[in-house]
């Protein structure tokens, strides 16, 4: 009789990754125009091993996997965030998440949207106050202007900065 194993990791083994002297062979029969059945063949690995290492060698010009965890954004989200902070700047990050999971279906947290927009160069920043103007400021303001309104360039300007030239 046969035993079965509880354990997933004891029926099913994930082999290693291949090592760079095993990489090497692979890319150079592939440039010596051997098919990828000899290639295995010759080298003792599975095809679509074989056929992963070609395909990741024509995509990314190297067999070594990126370091790194995957990015949860692709360029066509990072590109839709952007036109929807462009659109109006004052969304919350909370509301930009739910708006990107209802137009893109992109399931992400409120934080992953601030890291990216931080990575665009978007921060989040309190708008300056501009101080009202009152009447009566205003009005100084207009007679100051009107005092001076017949001043040439030399009068207004101080000698340093304006050279002598005659217009």
């Amino acid at each position: 009789m046969q035993t079965t194993s509880t354990n997933i990791g004891e029926r099913m083994g994930r082999s290693q990754e291949l090592s760079d002297s095993k990489r090497g062979p692979v890319i150079g029969g592939h440039l010596g125009n051997k098919s990828i059945r000899d290639i295995s063949w010759l080298l003792n690995i599975p095809r679509s091993t074989v056929s992963g290492i070609i395909t990741k060698w024509k995509q990314l010009g190297t067999t070594q996997p990126p370091s790194g965890r995957p990015r949860h954004m692709t360029g066509r989200g990072q590109r839709m965030l952007k036109r929807t902070v462009r659109r109006s700047h004052q969304l919350s990050a909370e509301s930009i998440a739910k708006d990107l999971q209802t137009w893109c279906g992109l399931q992400m947290s409120p934080t992953t949207v601030r890291r990216e927009l931080h990575g665009m160069g978007f921060h989040g920043r309190a708008a300056g106050s501009k101080p009202s103007i009152t009447k009566c400021n205003a009005k100084r303001q207009m007679l100051w202007c009107k005092a001076r309104r017949h001043w040439t360039l030399e009068r207004y300007l101080p000698d340093c900065i304006v050279p002598s030239v005659k217009f």
